[in-house]
């Protein structure tokens, strides 16, 4: 078994201290102002000169960002097959050199790009850019476009990259502090200018839902395939027929294979399943040899790689399939969260992924957000309004002995939500927030346990790091 699945970047990769970000932060102003410098000096130098300094500035700006980074993986070069290289990262970067250029798939953050395009150079010979292939418009695959393309280079993407590019820029603000809950390292705020500003990339070309796009170059085939439902509706992967190499952006995931994350916890649109159902099709049949994804590293060998894609497949089919059955059955969407479970030989990683969350994502994608469970569902007044009120009525002390007790029964869950009940009305209540610690600790310890999913562990220390200043601050 040649399929080697590495650990992927863990969500909870902290700085340390909010002053680690802050610093991060400061960095990313340096770059920016020294871009500004060199947009400046365009009076004195050639545009390769230019663009050469604002590289060289990126690449220093983005060593000292690394610095803050924990388990970053480091840039590196290796060649896989006989046509491909590949700059490791956060995020890949990925070359194919022939005799009339080099075409790029995936450009990698932003903040990395700068010293893969430099360390691919020196590996397989700088060429002019004929094509800049984006297998979807996440940040981590979009970031070095300005490094990398020049006025001859087409850029390739699905149609809907726009759209998705469109509506993550809108919503940037409300996305970021979302992500940084489970990326702390992450500056403040957004850039807002120079070149790693998102939201720039203008495609020239673009492929739709059915057809692919298809060239060649050197002697070397290249198809662009359309393969929407994976990191979004825009999802593209590169194949090449002849040396039977896929190059799968994040289409698998960071973890080949996994279980695909329908659902994602920083907030985006849900992923259609069968979407990915019918791209997994497509994929499975053409058999490759080689998969180069754009996180971690390349699985080799035909059998394994179709035997992979094939229970990723067909547990993804299970899912829905149980799930569409239990809401035909009359099962609570919360039921069935718990009940779905992958069987033996179907089991995947759920590092990326969680089968109870795809649960919620296929039951919400068809039925909306109104269960039918509760009048006030329809209306903008949560159950949580009225915590302040039941905290009073029966009194923080009673709940939180409630919560005590079902925390000692091995239901945390069930112990968080009367803490919740009580620190609405009363956030400082110490025994509240020691019931919340304590809860979430042991969450915290079933997770990691478990399936170990970057995400939820992610989330878990988030809010076990904020219990714990709160329970600092009221002990100073």
């Amino acid at each position: 078994m040649q399929i080697e699945p590495a650990k992927p970047i863990s969500p909870t990769n902290p700085l340390n201290s909010q002053s680690g970000a802050i610093r991060l932060s400061m960095v990313l102003l340096a770059l920016l102002g020294a871009s500004v410098v060199v947009l400046l000096a365009t009076w004195v130098l050639s545009p390769s000169a230019r663009k050469a300094a604002t590289l060289g500035v990126a690449e220093v700006a983005g060593n000292v960002a690394e610095g803050y980074m924990v388990d970053s993986r480091p840039v590196e070069v290796i060649q896989v097959g006989d046509v491909v290289f590949q700059a490791s990262g956060i995020a890949n970067t990925q070359i194919i050199p022939t005799s009339e250029g080099t075409v790029v798939f995936d450009t990698g953050l932003s903040i990395q790009a700068a010293k893969q395009k430099r360390l691919l150079d020196e590996a397989a010979g700088a060429a002019p850019i004929t094509h800049i292939i984006l297998s979807h418009s996440h940040q981590d695959h979009v970031g070095g476009v300005s490094f990398w393309a020049e006025p001859d280079s087409e850029i390739v993407a699905h149609a809907e990259f726009d759209e998705e590019q469109r509506y993550l820029k809108e919503l940037e603000p409300y996305l970021w502090t979302r992500n940084r809950r489970l990326f702390p390292w992450m500056p403040e705020k957004p850039v807002s200018a120079g070149p790693l500003e998102f939201g720039k990339v203008q495609p020239t070309i673009t492929v739709d839902a059915e057809e692919s796009f298809s060239f060649e170059q050197g002697g070397i085939r290249f198809e662009v395939i359309p393969t929407p439902g994976a990191e979004g509706a825009d999802n593209v992967c590169l194949w090449l027929p002849d040396q039977k190499i896929l190059l799968s952006g994040d289409f698998f995931g960071p973890i080949f294979p996994q279980f695909p994350n329908i659902f994602t916890m920083r907030g985006e649109k849900t992923r259609k399943p069968i979407e990915y159902i019918r791209s997994l099709d497509r994929l499975i049949a053409l058999e490759p040899e080689i998969v180069i994804p754009s996180h971690l590293e390349p699985a080799y060998g035909r059998e394994e790689i179709r035997a992979a894609m094939t229970r990723m497949r067909d547990a993804v089919q299970f899912v829905h399939d149980a799930t569409v059955e239990g809401m035909n059955s009359g099962k609570t969407v919360h039921e069935l969260m718990e009940e779905i479970q992958l069987p033996p030989e179907l089991e995947l990683s759920q590092v990326h992924g969680k089968v109870s969350w795809g649960v919620k994502s296929i039951w919400e994608y068809y039925a909306t957000w109104f269960h039918h469970d509760s009048t006030t569902e329809l209306y903008p007044v949560p159950a949580r309004s009225l915590y302040g009120e039941l905290s009073e009525l029966a009194g923080p002390e009673a709940l939180v002995g409630r919560g005590r007790e079902h925390l000692a029964g091995g239901r945390p869950v069930e112990s968080l939500h009367f803490s919740e009940i009580v620190l609405e009305g009363e956030p400082a209540f110490r025994p509240a927030l020691e019931l919340r610690r304590d809860a979430l600790e042991e969450l915290l310890a079933q997770a990691k346990a478990g399936h170990q999913n970057a995400f939820e562990l992610g989330w878990l220390s988030s809010r076990l790091a904020e219990t714990r200043a709160s329970l600092d601050d009221g002990a100073s």
